[in-house]
């Protein structure tokens, strides 16, 4: 089967480049089986995810360029799939700790996929201490848009305990089409639609765009600094060239914190997290020496699926949409219930004109996992100019009942989010049976402090709940 790339997959596929690897990635950590169950192990794992992968077809599908750019680029199927290549094993030396799986992970992170073979890779990380195991997907932005196509993260996942059964879909490989082929049916498409033409020559004048001397280049830089200066946007060290290296760690909090703050303060969960993040974020930067006034801010993107209370608080789901907007995030103010405030009134003013991108695919189906909301809440992210905002924070809610990979029962889970263009930190958030988790992925030249941020993340929530019995 052969079916083109929509206009945006095609983007997110052109925008990769070999320091910013445009894949969304998933940390899950394991323990254990149910009784009665083998152990989960490689071979388990790879059983699992050919059994699962009817669900998500496009996870056997490549992409192929149309020759001569006359087009945008086909899924293709893959005729020398193998589930072997894509997943994958690894192992820490035994007893593994946290950081040098968090250290694993920044390093798988890194590599950008293969792009002659299906763009997601998933790697069983063994050796972690407390007889846990770690399984870590990335899967290209462009594969997923959570609705044709889910994360494959998202349905390894089970319920309970016993793995659930799926029809097999009986598949095998079609035969690849040649350049010619391609090519052709690229001529018949354009003489048949005048609009893919234009198409065409739009990325074609793209591409003659790109090829510019040293010189343009600098003046484009001095513009992009005319720009940012126009509109406002902080700055802040967050925004630099990235290299092709990154670091990653990790933040446990607790649900209920976040529970008693928005009872409190009369907000939503989503305002907590904000305001959390925000305190992190100053206490950050002054650990770096920046001077902040009170009128400081930095401007995120902030694409999250909003969570939505059931009757008595009692549980948490996403609504039907991934919503995207900027938001100045008050890091200059010193008091932690006025940066809530602030964010509060900045929010829900964003409500009303705020960037919907549905989702109603992801919130219906049993088993939902977050990654492919963060997947989404990516794409969102990209569509908005680059000088226009400091950094990228996703959020998206996770079930609230413990969930099971293989008849493992998974304890934790971490979004990595990838870099965009001159970010040098992204902040990915799940929330997953009463806890909330934070991934933060980031630039290794640029952020060697990155374990400041994540102990600022635990300092700024003391303070929120200090602020609570004051």
């Amino acid at each position: 089967m052969i079916t083109r790339l929509t206009p945006q997959d095609a983007s997110f596929h052109r925008l990769e480049s070999s320091s910013n690897p445009m894949h969304i990635g998933s940390l899950a950590i394991v323990r254990g089986t149910s009784p009665g169950q083998p152990p989960l192990d490689y071979d388990r794992l790879v059983d699992l995810v050919s059994g699962r992968l009817p669900l998500v077809p496009r996870y056997r599908r490549k992409v192929r360029e149309i020759p001569f750019a006359l087009g945008r680029p086909v899924w293709v199927e893959d005729n020398r799939f193998d589930v072997g290549y894509h997943v994958r094993r690894s192992a820490l030396p035994t007893p593994g700790t946290d950081e040098q799986l968090h250290d694993l992970v920044a390093r798988l992170a890194s590599r950008p996929l293969d792009h002659t073979r299906p763009l997601w890779e998933m790697y069983l990380i063994e050796g972690l201490s407390e007889n846990r195991l770690a399984i870590f997907t990335k899967t290209h932005t462009a594969l997923v848009d959570g609705s044709t196509a889910l994360e494959i993260g998202h349905v390894i996942l089970d319920a309970g305990p016993w793995p659930r059964e799926v029809a097999d879909d009986a598949w095998s490989a079609r035969r690849e089409p040649g350049e010619i082929e391609l090519l052709a049916m690229a001529l018949f498409e354009l003489a048949a639609q005048p609009g893919e033409a234009l198409e065409v020559v739009r990325h074609a004048s793209a591409n003659a765009n790109a090829l510019v001397s040293t010189a343009a280049k600098a003046v484009d830089r001095v513009v992009s600094m005319v720009r940012t200066a126009a509109l406002g946007t902080p700055d802040s060290p967050f925004n630099t060239p990235t290299s092709r290296n990154r670091r990653f760690d990790v933040v446990r909090t607790e649900l209920e914190d976040y529970r008693r703050i928005r009872r409190r303060f009369d907000c939503s969960i989503n305002d907590v997290i904000l305001a959390v993040v925000t305190g992190a974020l100053r206490i950050f930067l002054q650990s770096r020496g920046e001077v902040l006034t009170e009128s400081a801010v930095l401007r995120a993107v902030v694409p999250m699926s909003v969570y939505v209370e059931g009757p008595h608080g009692d549980r948490l789901k996403p609504a039907s949409e991934v919503s995207s907007f900027l938001v100045d995030l008050p890091v200059g103010e010193p008091n932690p219930v006025m940066r809530l405030s602030h964010i509060a009134h900045a929010t829900e003013a964003h409500a009303r004109h705020r960037r919907g991108v549905r989702a109603r695919t992801l919130v219906h189906m049993a088993g939902f996992a977050p990654a492919s909301l963060h997947a989404m809440s990516v794409r969102a992210a990209s569509t908005f100019a680059e000088h226009t905002f400091n950094l990228v924070i996703t959020n998206a809610p996770g079930p609230q009942q413990p969930m099971y990979i293989g008849g493992a029962r998974m304890l934790e889970m971490y979004p990595v989010s990838p870099l965009l263009r001159n970010q040098a930190t992204s902040i990915g958030i799940t929330s997953y049976d009463g806890h909330v988790f934070y991934g933060l992925n980031a630039d290794r030249d640029a952020m060697a402090d990155i374990g400041v941020l994540s102990a600022a993340v635990r300092e700024s929530m003391e303070e929120m709940l200090g602020a609570c019995v004051e």
